[in-house]
């Protein structure tokens, strides 16, 4: 069921709930006189306001609950995809027998960090973090950084881009004929 079937009338009875006690009160207040109804419909009026607005405040609760707990759904899933990855990341890193210097490099280069970032961090030149780099593409069967990521993304999706087949190229007109 859409909880707009819900909610949308729920709201209603709030708003005229609210409305209906304000004017009562701004009524008794301001001294504005009304058309005078039975002692018990007005009654009855003030206890169906007073109930719309307490239910307003249980389906709120509740609706504030309900996200609440998706949102620590949602976190949960990013974390555990953030383990899956790691766990992805170290496993290749093994398959390619990345030394740890090199799975330093590997893991800051994914990370996005520029080759002079990598090397003040790793207190090392710029020469040696291209050459680990180098050695970390040839190794991964990669021409560079886009496609490192890319084998890492490709494993953690269900539908990878590495199943489908490549693309086709025009075949070039030889003008020499």
């Amino acid at each position: 069921m859409k909880i707009w079937v819900v909610l949308l009338p729920l709201l209603a009875l709030q708003l005229a709930s609210g409305l209906f006690l304000l004017w009562d009160i701004l009524g008794s207040i301001l001294g504005i006189k009304t058309s005078p109804i039975a002692w018990v419909y007005y009654e009855l009026a003030q206890v169906g306001a007073v109930i719309g607005l307490i239910l307003g405040m249980v389906v709120s609760a509740t609706l504030m609950l309900r996200s609440i707990r998706r949102q620590r759904a949602a976190e949960e899933s990013l974390r555990l995809a953030s383990g899956a990855f790691m766990d992805v990341l170290h496993e290749r890193f093994a398959e390619w027998e990345l030394t740890p210097a090199e799975k330093d490099v590997a893991l800051f280069s994914i990370k996005g960090l520029s080759t002079a970032d990598i090397a003040g961090l790793r207190s090392t030149s710029e020469g040696t973090v291209k050459a680990q780099t180098n050695a970390i593409y040839r190794k991964a069967g990669v021409s560079g950084r886009p496609q490192l990521l890319s084998l890492f993304i490709d494993e953690l999706m269900s539908d990878p881009i590495a199943d489908l087949p490549p693309p086709q190229t025009p075949k070039m007109i030889d003008k020499a004929s």
